[in-house]
């Protein structure tokens, strides 16, 4: 199974307004990390100091870092047509998309998200945040909120997640994919009924 692992980091929540900062990538075949994808982007505004605060990326580490039409196309030559792994992928697939549509750059990958299938695989873990999904696995999980830490530690949850997956007889991708969208009612039947 081919995928890979993606992380962005921005200037804040909406990708119509806000912009890309870092791009965190790991290409990903039969579990194992083949190649990484690792770039700071000049979003070309001030960088708020709360997000400073979060990531730690200033407006002087991005200062001579490509523009996103520059480091956009690099991008997505390196993912190719593999699906998009991500925890909460709306939010990095929908910046990358966004962004690709204003730079006229074709994008049609699938989005795999490790917080839906955490919804749905670890239905007693109160929340499905990135931090707390490690701590529940017991992933280290050091220098929160920079691209390529967390794309390590969203790699090892959906390796995890994969082996839960194989319980319910799901191994490839477009089974996982059709899973993450099934409603949790009809997942909490399956696992009602499954036979022990």
């Amino acid at each position: 199974m081919r995928y890979v692992v993606l992380d962005l980091e921005t200037t804040g929540l909406s990708a119509s307004y806000h912009k890309i900062t870092e791009i965190g990538a790991v290409k990903v075949n039969d579990g194992k990390i083949k190649a990484r994808y690792e770039q700071l982007v000049n979003p070309r505004e001030k960088i708020p100091s709360f997000i400073t605060r979060l990531t730690g990326i200033d407006d002087r580490m991005v200062k001579d870092a490509p523009p996103i039409e520059k480091a956009l196309p690099k991008f997505l030559k390196f993912v190719g047509q593999d699906v998009m792994v991500a925890h909460n992928a709306t939010f990095d697939h929908g910046f990358i998309s966004k962004n690709a549509a204003m730079l006229d750059l074709p994008f049609i990958n699938s989005a795999l998200c490790t917080r839906k299938l955490s919804t749905r695989l670890l239905p007693s873990l109160p929340s499905k945040r990135l931090s707390s999904v490690c701590e529940h696995l017991r992933i280290p999980h050091e220098h929160a909120h920079r691209a390529m830490p967390d794309v390590l530690v969203t790699h090892e949850i959906f390796r995890h997640l994969t082996s839960l997956l194989e319980q319910h007889e799901i191994r490839k991708m477009e089974d996982i994919l059709a899973f993450q969208d099934l409603p949790v009612r009809q997942i909490e039947k399956m696992r009602m009924h499954k036979v022990p």
